[in-house]
């Protein structure tokens, strides 16, 4: 990989983590900020596991298995806090 790819990513970590930040000074502590902060926080973790622990080389099925926590874990904490 080459290392523009990485510090796009870790670019993107950093945008992430301002767009959080910013929900949260603009629209205060909901349901709403909540959900997206955590969409965020996923989307951080994907990177983070993709590019930076090489999840992208690692056998199929370990790869799914991340993707699917990462998709599935926001889903519940979504559905439990809308409950």
């Amino acid at each position: 990989m080459h290392d523009r790819t990485l510090v796009a990513v870790w670019a993107a970590l950093l945008l992430a983590t301002a767009v959080s930040v910013a929900v949260h000074e603009g629209l205060g502590l909901g349901a709403t900020t909540v959900l997206v902060v955590v969409a965020v926080a996923f989307v951080k973790v994907w990177l983070v596991g993709r590019y930076f622990m090489e999840l992208r080389h690692a056998p199929p099925v370990l790869r799914r298995a991340f993707d699917a926590y990462v998709v599935v874990v926001p889903v519940v904490l979504a559905a439990v806090l809308l409950a």
